[in-house]
């Protein structure tokens, strides 16, 4: 698939499809088309598998758009101020994502429900029991919150994360969590009573503003009327 990312903070991905061509989005994630390219919304993989999607975070049911003709052009922009990722999947190869993060991919790529290992891990982790396991080959592409920043951890390495800041991790890496240390730290630190564990070997990619600390500050913007999102 042939693609560029333009834009800055609020980007956006323009495809372009040959004939017969397919590309699958999330609901609503289309910004605009060319005349020759067709939808068609569908349950992509059957009833349980959207049902699994929709528990991960998004819609059960999902669009294809499929190219009619000469050379296509589809667009996805970003909802949110972030950047939006491309990943070229090989065959089996997986990526594990935060829920929502799926914006667009090729027809060939495949998008499951990922379990945590633990049930406290899913509880406490922040962002839900379910995270979304996406597997090539074929190009996806993923809608992170603000800057994206990939880690390469050795084997053993480990690095604690606040809630909310994995967007995405290799399937090697492992998904934990555990409580903050000391009672001043719980109360006081304004870190939760729970960090997310990261340990390699793999790549991670953390986000620098998850959309529920933006909700939040907005949020008290709106209630107080304050003019500083730093108070």
């Amino acid at each position: 698939m042939n693609y560029e990312i333009k834009g800055g903070s609020m980007p956006v991905a323009i495809c372009y499809l040959n004939s017969g061509d397919k590309i699958v989005s999330e609901s609503g994630a289309m910004g605009w088309m060319s005349d020759n390219i067709i939808m068609d919304s569908n349950m992509k993989g059957g009833l349980f598998k959207s049902i699994g999607r929709s528990l991960s975070g998004e819609s059960l049911f999902l669009n294809t758009f499929t190219c009619s003709g000469n050379v296509g052009k589809i667009a996805f922009p970003c909802s949110v101020p972030g950047r939006i990722m491309a990943k070229e999947l090989q065959p089996n190869e997986s990526i594990i994502c935060q829920k929502g993060a799926f914006m667009a991919a090729e027809d060939s790529v495949s998008l499951n429900i990922h379990f945590k290992k633990r049930f406290s891990s899913g509880l406490f982790g922040g962002e839900g029991f379910i995270l979304q396991r996406i597997t090539g080959p074929g190009t996806v592409l993923l809608e992170f919150d603000g800057h994206v920043e990939e880690l390469n951890l050795n084997p053993g390495e480990r690095i604690k994360v606040d809630t909310g800041h994995v967007a995405a991790f290799e399937p090697s890496v492992n998904f934990d969590i555990e409580m903050v240390k000391g009672l001043k730290n719980i109360f006081f630190g304004g870190e939760g009573l729970f960090l997310t564990t990261l340990t390699g070997p793999g790549k991670v990619y953390l986000q620098t503003m998850p959309l529920q600390n933006l909700a939040g500050k907005l949020s008290f913007y709106l209630n107080t009327g304050s003019t500083n999102l730093r108070d």
